[in-house]
C-alpha cells in the first residue's frame, strides 16, 4: 500500500520529460548562444536515459524536434548573433591596435633609456681613466 502512494505522488516519466521540455523552452537566451534544445539536455534535465526517450516517448521527441525547427527558423536570432559577433570582433581589433601602440611606445622608451645608460657608462669610464686617485692622509688632531 505504501508503495502505491509513493508511486502515485511521483511524476511519471512522461510528465518529467514534458516539464523538462517546458523548462528548456522557457530558458532565456543569454545573447551569445540560443538555449540548448537537445535530446541530451532534455534527458539530463528530466533524469531519463536517451534510449528511453527514443524508444518509449515519441510524442515528447516530436515536440522537441518541432521546438528545434522553430528555433532554427527564427532568422532574426542568427542575424542578431552574427551582428553581436561582428561588434565584438570590431572592439577586439580596436583593443589590439591600442595594445600594439602601447608596445611600440614602451619599446621606444626602453631603447632610449638603454642608449642613455650606455652613454652614461662611457662617460663614467672616461672620468675614471682621466682621474688619478690620490691618497689623502687623515690627521687626527689630539690636543
Amino acid at each position: 500500500m505504501v508503495k502505491a502512494t509513493v508511486e502515485s505522488t511521483a511524476p511519471s516519466v512522461t510528465q518529467r520529460l514534458h516539464d523538462a521540455l517546458a523548462a528548456l523552452l522557457g530558458q532565456p537566451a543569454d545573447g551569445k548562444s540560443p538555449p540548448t534544445l537537445t535530446a541530451s539536455a532534455l534527458c539530463q534535465l528530466a533524469g531519463v536515459s536517451r534510449n528511453a526517450l527514443y524508444r518509449y516517448h515519441p510524442d515528447v521527441l516530436q515536440s522537441l524536434h518541432e521546438a528545434q525547427s522553430r528555433q532554427r527558423a527564427r532568422p532574426g536570432a542568427a542575424k542578431r548573433i552574427a551582428r553581436q559577433l561582428r561588434q565584438e570582433n570590431h572592439e577586439l581589433r580596436e583593443q589590439l591596435t591600442q595594445l600594439a601602440a602601447l608596445v611600440d611606445h614602451y619599446f621606444a622608451a626602453w631603447q632610449e633609456t638603454r642608449l642613455q645608460l650606455e652613454r652614461r657608462d662611457r662617460e663614467v669610464a672616461q672620468l675614471r681613466r682621466g682621474h688619478r686617485p690620490q691618497v689623502v692622509p687623515v690627521r687626527h688632531d689630539r690636543e
